[in-house]
């Protein structure tokens, strides 16, 4: 066995200066105080701990292979003496109505002027809210795996820099390393042998982790004695873990099942529409359940058609006592929305984003040797430094203790950590009200200064939140009818809103770009396309180019942003061009618009008007060449002539979101058809069935078929088979009343006519930018492969 020698003895806690303690690591306490390396240990309490180690002997056996914590005998021992519990205020609680509870944005707007300077806040829902959890079903919990990561607790501050620590070798092997994604509440680990991070660990079900967590647990802090009690108080692990943080004396290592992605595994809302239970439906439908939250009217992410794994698909979060997430900040400073299902408290620190900065200079000034060897260590989301040091620095600091059934809101650049105080289930998700913006822009001068790639494209949300707001603007000017998402935009907007000046702040640093350029480059307008299928970014810095971009005519696929525009290639500038989708007079009017200037907001909604009946001209001719459109005021043209004689009545248009299409085919808002079927009332008649794709808001489309000649009887569901089959079960049930032979089967998307060749030919020429991702992904994998 290695023995580490102990560079400073200290037997209690120092708020301020970090300790450097390297001991023998693998002994207990009782061992460490007879060698004169650690506090004195009573004969009362020595016994204590032996007697509870004899009791371990047998379950540890059961543990899996050396070098994990699934195997290692849990030899570290809590001893209340030595608690390190810091001295933080409490953030915000905030207990909203059931109205209050029912506006999800509205009511995070309400609370962010009072809760943003803590940089966290907990929410605790109304009583009557309890979403019901698919995790906790009986198969799910007894077979779904979750995957894990070993976390060393004791070394996520107090360690020396990897290339100090090759000569020594801690007690424990390592598994391999794996890297893992490193956003929200989540640490990552590394495949470099020079870095620090977090292993490979155990693949639990449920039930196999929790049974693992609370083994754990007990034999920490003692359950497992001959007078057992009831357990350590929040206060207490609170202490406790600080103590392994910052006078680690024994190694302490835990899983965490973090960063499960939602989309692959599972999540803890409901998500698929109940024919039958309207309450559980409350569940599906709610802002609340995170898989909504992200794309909320009144979320600007909403526009990202894209769904980003970890931003706008929540990940899932299985954690035991200790399992710790470090500090960091989320993506592009957005606010981000945790929710615990069921378990014991997480413990959150948080810190405003006006003092972000202040925090990166203090996790350097006390850690330079990490730093050194790490620059990017902050992104590495490994490290944590004590609330008392970052106090000591002048630091504000705010403690949240999250329970089962309540949501811990994180503000834009807060940088927050934290741990877990037990077995515990949570899920998170990023959210972007209209007041993020001016934050967004903050973080993409940050990413392109540190070289780092962004995840979304913020001036492309910055620029479909003008264009929405402008609409409403242009709306509200012309109707009475004030419905809530106009008004919501016309709040963001005047001279002073803060919509309006996210957008005039950016128009000022375009404007400045392109003034700093050298004289000789050739302008011209962005192609309408130039970012649709792929966004492009600066081959330099990775800024995003949705606004802006610089080529050379010596090669097509590299671009830059304008402030790299010199290190495109060596080529004169008369070569170069520069890419602009707006002009500048465009820019400013747009501005104008946003500041409620009414000649300004009638010229940019026109154009945008102008644009939409551009494109539903091209489309309208390409229905033509399809048959699908006619004259109104001609006699209706005869079904298109598919299989099952489907007549296309609107082809509606397209709608943003995951559920808006799949690998098959892209569903439409507003598309009517009618189709000759049998009649549920005498299958021996044929009669015409009217089939619509309605907006069903948060579910997404909702597919409706009625008789046509007994509108008030319609079959409605979340998918267009399950829809039809419907209509099947009830013919068939008047087929078997009448002694006839029953129908096996209908084809749903057939019956809608989205099967047929012209009806996918007009609905593919609605969609021209390829903005539903799934269908046109898989259709150009399937070009591909011919």
């Amino acid at each position: 066995m290695e023995t580490m020698i102990n560079e400073e003895v200290v037997s209690e806690c120092e708020p301020v200066e970090i300790k450097r303690i390297l001991t023998r690591r693998s002994s207990s306490r009782h061992q460490l105080s007879e060698t004169g390396l650690g506090p004195q240990i009573t004969p009362e309490k020595r016994k204590k701990e032996r007697s509870s180690k004899n009791a371990m002997k047998s379950d540890d056996q059961n543990l899996e292979s050396s070098g994990s914590p699934r195997n290692q005998k849990i030899t570290a021992r809590w001893d209340p003496s030595e608690a390190c519990r810091p001295d933080v205020e409490e953030a915000p609680v905030f207990y909203p109505t059931v109205e209050e509870f029912e506006d999800t944005i509205g009511y995070l707007s309400k609370i962010q002027p009072m809760a943003e300077s803590y940089g966290i806040c907990r929410i605790v829902p109304p009583a009557s809210w309890k979403p019901p959890c698919p995790l906790t079903e009986k198969t799910f919990w007894q077979e779904a795996k979750i995957s894990t990561r070993i976390q060393q607790v004791d070394l996520l501050q107090n360690r020396e820099p990897m290339k100090k620590r090759r000569g020594r070798k801690r007690k424990r092997t390592s598994t391999k390393t794996a890297a893992r994604r490193m956003n929200t509440e989540s640490n990552a680990s590394s495949d470099k042998d020079d870095k620090f991070g977090f292993r490979s660990g155990s693949d639990f079900t449920f039930e196999e982790f929790q049974e693992f967590a609370n083994k754990f647990k007990d034999h920490y802090f003692g359950l497992c004695d001959e007078n057992p009690w009831l357990g350590p108080t929040i206060d207490e692990i609170e202490g406790e873990y600080w103590r392994i943080i910052e006078q680690p004396t024994d190694e302490v290592e835990v899983y965490y099942g973090a960063d499960l992605e939602t989309g692959v595994f599972a999540s803890g809302f409901p998500k698929t529409v109940s024919v039958e239970d309207n309450e559980f439906n409350k569940y599906v439908k709610s802002g609340w359940n995170l898989n909504n939250f992200p794309r909320l009217p009144g979320s600007v992410l909403s526009f990202e058609a894209s769904d980003i794994s970890g931003v706008l698909v929540p990940w899932l979060y299985v954690g035991m006592c200790f399992s710790s997430f470090c500090w960091h900040v989320e993506d592009h400073h957005l606010y981000s929305v945790n929710y615990m299902h069921w378990g014991e408290p997480k413990i959150w620190y948080g810190i405003p984003g006006s003092h972000a900065g202040a925090l990166e200079r203090a996790m350097k000034k006390h850690l330079p040797d990490l730093f050194k060897e790490q620059p990017d260590l902050l992104h590495q989301l490994v490290t944590q430094l004590s609330p008392a040091v970052l106090k000591s620095e002048g630091l504000p600091v705010y403690r949240a203790s999250q329970h089962s059934g309540e949501f811990i809101i994180t503000f834009p650049r807060a940088y927050h950590a934290g741990f877990n105080c037990g077995f515990n289930c949570a899920e998170a998700v990023n959210v972007a009200p209209v007041d993020w913006l001016q934050h967004g822009q903050v973080a993409v001068k940050l990413y392109s200064q540190q070289r780092r790639k962004t995840s979304i494209s913020h001036d492309k949300l910055l620029l479909a939140s003008a264009r929405e707001a402008i609409m409403a603007l242009r709306e509200l000017s012309v109707s009475n009818n004030q419905n809530p998402e106009r008004l919501r935009w016309k709040r963001v907007c005047g001279k002073d809103g803060v919509l309006t000046n996210a957008v005039k702040a950016r128009v000022e640093m375009e404007l400045k770009r392109v003034e700093d350029l050298e004289p000789g480059f050739e302008f011209q307008k962005m192609e309408k396309d130039f970012d649709a299928t792929n966004e492009k970014e600066c081959f330099i810095c990775f800024f995003d180019l949705h606004m802006s971009a610089a080529s050379c005519k010596c090669n097509h696929d590299r671009f830059s942003c304008l402030e790299h525009v010199n290190r495109l290639c060596s080529c004169d500038s008369d070569k170069l061009l520069v890419h602009l989708r707006y002009t500048f007079d465009e820019l400013n009017m747009m501005v104008d618009a946003l500041e409620g200037k009414p000649d300004a907001i009638g010229k940019r909604a026109s154009r945008h008007l102008e644009l939409v009946e551009e494109k539903k001209s091209v489309i309208d001719e390409k229905k033509q060449g399809c048959g699908l459109s006619r004259d109104p005021k001609e006699e209706p043209a005869d079904p298109v002539d598919l299989n099952v004689n489907v007549e296309v009545l609107d082809i509606g248009s397209v709608a943003l979101g995951k559920l808006w299409c799949n690998k098959q085919a892209i569903f439409l808002k507003g598309y009517r058809s009618r189709v000759k079927y049998y009649s549920y009332l005498n299958p021996l008649v044929m009669s015409s069935y009217i089939s619509e794709i309605h907006d069903g808001g948060l579910i997404g489309p909702l597919f409706k078929v009625f008789l046509e000649e007994s509108p008030d009887v319609s079959f409605m569901d979340v998918s267009a088979e399950k829809c039809w089959k419907l209509v099947l079960d009830k013919v068939n049930q008047e087929i078997a009343n009448q002694a006839l032979k029953p129908i096996d089967s209908v084809n749903g998307l057939e019956m809608f006519g989205l099967s047929s060749i012209p009806v996918i030919q007009a609905i593919e020429a609605l969609d021209e930018e390829h903005r539903c991702m799934e269908y046109w992904s898989t259709k150009s994998d399937a070009d591909d492969r011919e």
